[in-house]
């Protein structure tokens, strides 16, 4: 590869393009990684404003000498996708041009999302046949680079089985459409004029020279997806240049807009859930189950479904998970539900027959189903981590043979696990012999690396051995293009080498990926210096052995955080629809730090206080991203560090907001005078607070002072609880603290508060103040501490401040027994009223419910669905997600926007929408200002909800 001027071709594409260039090092640095191993910081980032843009990005970039990257959702697991001059696609370059329900077809451009073709195929009863566990955020642009496959291949076929025609640009600015097979003819294509002409003639005469060895090594069988899929070009499969292109890795061409061929949807699916011993076991039974025509079957083993959050993992047993060490999700369809249960019945009696040891459940309800397949989705995620919490990684996950000799492969591979010493958790697309598997690699030392490609070349001679395939649907990229000369032989080499020169003579089209890559142990992201740095934290990490470097490499970019199709992960990103403002993008910066090569800067990094400044803090990503990424704690650290011994850097609102529970108090003593104050323009300026915000109102009586001065009440003959007085419900919404009371005396316990004023310290820790929060989380604590001793419960009503007791106190606050001792003591309402067995008056009626972030993330919402159905309430929660508020973010002067978009994303319309006798229930402060500020609804507690229903049965029981 030739060198070339990058500020002249940064100058000349930011002249001629409508789009983005980045040459910034946020830019470099959000782009260095992708779903793999790898990293390489590219020279440029170019965001493409729409296809005609694209098209000059690329001729541009190429005629500059410059390796051209396209990229669509960066979740490449073999590293196609990173280097050079990076094109992203995915932001603009996204529109669904057209769907012909009567042809079956749809026209898109390369940077739709899977998820959005499939919502708009729907409605006509159609589908992708390809759809990968990415399809929430995988592009089609980058599902044709690689030949994506997916759950349905196996009935549906892979994206390049489902590909019409392209439109695609070449390096030279060449533009030409590649058909259907048999559409025109070889002879009509080789009498085309220009370039386009000779590249035919071209492909024509080299499949003509090699036609023998390419007919014995390509094409062997459905996953074979490894190199170029040269036997597309065989007369026998109608000179399909279009199906040569998908798994061309974006070394050939790029797509500007392709025409798909959609599925029709089946009537009515059942999902039979086989369980076995061990994977191996399952295996064995792959051809039975294939003779039955399965939409799908997927494996996966207890060591992920272990790993699920413990709700998930009962509420598949519940669905219908069977017992088992490892499972196949079988799907099968048929013109009824009567038809696809009698196909499933009959798979399981041949099963049965053939001696097969499956237990199995077959599961209709489209919901259980749905949790069920979380158990697959999730799974790339969760096998990141070893159920003892090692690290595991790809470089491994993607190999493939032929269907009936998938249980010699995993006898093989658990040979060679063992003999080097590691082990790994398995999933895949049995159906189609293709296993995915993450392994505790140590990418972090030259004696690692050593096993690891010792590791990898003899799998290799495995699988080839077993006349098998090193990808089976992520590409070869730089994980495994080096193998492909011990899969394909040198001549076979040769042949890639040939018909990328047809396509790319100047090999600037994603070079390194198939032909001429760079070693598959160079460039390993985890090999560097972010591995040695032992940062100071605040935070304890202990899921992370302490160390901050390791909760950042829980983020290997597989992107379920640029999902747009609801949940409460990323919520700015869901806006915005920027890379940077996602969960990944965060967290590929705060790496980048550490790596301290491209962000230089440390602690004091602009450039990750500008990707943290969106982040709402609403933990969803806790919850909501399979690994568990925690970007609110590191968006505190980050930021108590960033400002550290400099006061004076911090926003305004850092003051206001973040001192808000000393304010309060003040307030307390003259409220309707810091009232009046704080709706005052100069004071909302002076605070940092949006003009478009209205300040909460202080309470005229505060809820610890309405306790004080009313005196005991209720006999406690259940017991003693503690009633946490948070700021929220002391200073701002005492009716709420109020209410509690009320229930918890009704259900039989006597309630008391902490004998001094208390706070948990959320506001100093959301706003990185975390020196403040450590002392104000030890006092309060302190305070606690005989209520502790006693065993006590203590209750939250306040979802943040609870969670803070929950999760951030004993991370805090490691060393201190009080603050574990606290996290365990400390429920929410709903859970300690479901676990006492409290029976609840009957309020009955409709209540749409917003959960609150934290409480979704960290406290868990069944209970409260539980006590809501114990009192007859009918609970709508809608798929809202974060309602933009987020505690200080949505007050904060240059958040209102976003907070606002948010906010009208899903929830302030819902509630809009609800007729006047549902109820709007939001225990969250936050959420409950949200809808009163958006909406003219109310919303109410859930503890205001039952103590009303309680104060009007003991109305109608009084004597009249």
């Amino acid at each position: 590869m030739s060198q070339y001027d990058v500020p002249r071709l940064a100058r000349e594409l930011g002249g001629q393009l409508r789009g983005s260039v980045g040459a910034d090092a946020r830019s470099r640095a959000l782009y260095a990684a992708d779903g793999s191993n790898y990293r390489a910081v590219p020279d440029l980032v170019v965001v493409p404003a729409d296809r005609e843009d694209l098209a000059a990005a690329v001729a541009l970039t190429a005629a500059a000498g410059a390796p051209v990257t396209l990229r669509g959702g960066g979740t490449s697991m073999a590293g196609n996708a990173i280097g050079g001059v990076i094109i992203d696609a995915s932001r603009h370059v996204n529109r669904i041009l057209a769907i012909e329900a009567e042809a079956q077809t749809a026209v898109v451009e390369p940077g739709v999302i899977l998820t959005h073709l499939l919502a708009a195929a729907r409605p006509h009863g159609l589908a992708f046949g390809a759809d990968p566990s990415s399809g929430s955020r995988a592009t089609l642009g980058g599902m044709i680079a690689n030949n994506a496959c997916g759950a349905h291949s196996v009935a549906w076929g892979t994206t390049a089985d489902n590909l019409v025609d392209l439109d695609l640009v070449l390096a030279d600015g060449t533009r030409l459409t590649v058909d259907a097979p048999g559409a025109k003819g070889r002879e009509y294509y080789a009498a085309r004029p220009g370039r386009e002409g000779e590249l035919h003639r071209a492909l024509q005469a080299f499949v003509d020279r090699h036609e023998l060895l390419i007919s014995r090594r390509f094409g062997q069988f459905s996953r074979q997806i490894s190199g170029y899929a040269l036997h597309r070009l065989l007369p026998q499969h109608g000179y399909d240049v279009a199906r040569l292109l998908a798994g061309s890795e974006g070394g050939f061409a790029a797509t500007l807009q392709a025409t798909v061929r959609l599925t029709p949807l089946p009537a009515a699916k059942v999902l039979c859930v086989l369980g076995f011993g061990d994977s191996i076991t399952s295996a064995d039974c792959v051809p039975v189950v294939l003779r039955h025509g399965p939409l799908t079957m997927e494996s996966i083993n207890s060591d992920l479904v272990e790993r699920l959050p413990a709700e998930v993992r009962d509420a598949a047993v519940h669905a219908g998970l069977p017992a088992g060490r490892a499972w196949l999700l079988v799907e099968l369809g048929g013109s009824d539900q009567a038809a696809a249960t009698i196909a499933a019945e009959k798979m399981l009696e041949e099963l049965r027959d053939s001696g097969s040891p499956a237990t199995a459940s077959l599961v209709t309800d489209p919901r259980a189903q749905g949790v069920l397949w979380r158990c697959r989705t999730d799974a790339a995620g969760l096998a990141t981590r070893r159920a003892d919490g090692a690290e595991a990684w790809g470089g491994w996950e993607d190999a493939a043979v032929p269907p009936e000799r998938l249980g010699a492969y995993l006898r093989g591979l658990d040979e060679l696990l063992a003999r080097h010493g590691l082990s790994g958790a398995s999933y895949g697309h049995f159906g189609e012999g293709c296993m995915h598997m993450r392994i505790d690699f140590d990418l972090f030392s030259a004696r690692g690396l050593a096993t690891y490609r010792a590791f990898v070349e003899q799998a290799t001679d495995l699988v080839v051995e077993l006349g098998g395939s090193v990808s089976g649907e992520h590409g070869d990229g730089r994980a495994r293009s080096e193998l492909l000369a011990r899969m394909y032989g040198a001549d076979g080499v040769r042949l890639f080498r040939e018909v990328k020169e047809i396509w790319d003579p100047a090999g600037v089209m994603n070079p390194g990926m198939i032909v001429d890559p760079p070693p598959l142990d160079v460039n390993i992201r985890h090999d560097g210096p972010a591995k040695d740095r032992q940062l100071l934290t605040v935070f304890a990490y202990h899921d992370d052995d302490h160390d901050f470097a390791q909760a950042q490499r829980r983020c290997v970019g597989i992107g379920n955080c640029r999902q747009t199709a609801g949940g409460v992960m990323c919520p700015s990103y869901q806006v915005t629809r920027e890379e940077l403002h996602s969960t990944r993008g965060r967290a590929h910066l705060l790496w980048e730090m550490l790596q301290g090569d491209v962000i230089t800067d440390g602690w004091r990094s602009t450039e990750v206080r500008d990707a943290l400044d969106l982040c709402l803090s609403c933990k969803g990503c806790l919850s909501d991203c399979p690994v568990n990424v925690d970007m609110a704690t590191y968006k505190a650290e980050f930021t108590h560090h960033h400002y550290a011994r400099r006061p004076w850097a911090r926003p305004l609102s850092h003051w206001s907001m973040g001192w808000l529970p000393v304010w309060a108090r003040l307030a307390a003593r003259a409220p309707r005078l810091a009232n009046r104050l704080a709706g005052l323009a100069l004071a909302k300026r002076l605070g940092g607070i949006a003009p478009e915000r209205e300040v909460p109102e202080f309470a005229q009586q505060t809820f610890t002072d309405w306790f004080l001065a009313r005196g005991k009440h209720g006999r406690g003959e259940r017991g003693k609880v503690v009633l946490w007085p948070d700021t929220f419900t002391d200073h701002l919404s005492p009716q709420v603290g109020r209410a509690a009371v009320e229930v918890l005396e009704a259900a039989g316990f006597e309630v008391v508060l902490p004998d001094k004023r208390v706070c948990c310290g959320l506001t100093w820790i959301s706003t990185g103040q975390l020196g403040v929060a450590q002392r104000v989380m030890k006092r309060s604590l302190a305070i606690l501490a005989p209520h502790l001793a006693a065993g006590t419960p203590i209750i939250g009503l306040e979802p943040s401040c609870t969670a803070a007791f929950r999760q951030d106190a004993p991370d805090l606050l490691n060393d201190n027994p009080l603050a574990h001792a606290a996290a365990k003591s400390t429920f929410t309402l709903a859970e300690f009223l479901t676990k006492s067995n409290w029976k609840p008056p009957q309020v009955g009626g409709e209540a749409l419910v917003q959960p609150h972030c934290h409480q979704h993330a960290v406290l868990g919402f069944d209970a409260d669905k539980a006590l809501m159905a114990a009192a007859g309430i009918t609970a709508v929660i809608p798929d809202a997600g974060c309602c933009g508020l987020a505690g200080n973010f949505g007050f904060e002067r240059t958040h209102y926007t976003v907070s606002k978009a948010v906010g009208e994303r899903a929830l302030l319309p819902a509630v809009r929408a609800a007729s006047n006798d549902t109820t709007i229930l939001a225990d969250g402060f936050s959420c409950r200002t949200q809808i009163e500020q958006g909406t003219d609804r109310h919303p109410l507690h859930l503890a205001e909800i039952l103590a009303a229903r309680l104060a009007r049965n003991a109305s109608d029981s009084e004597p009249r």
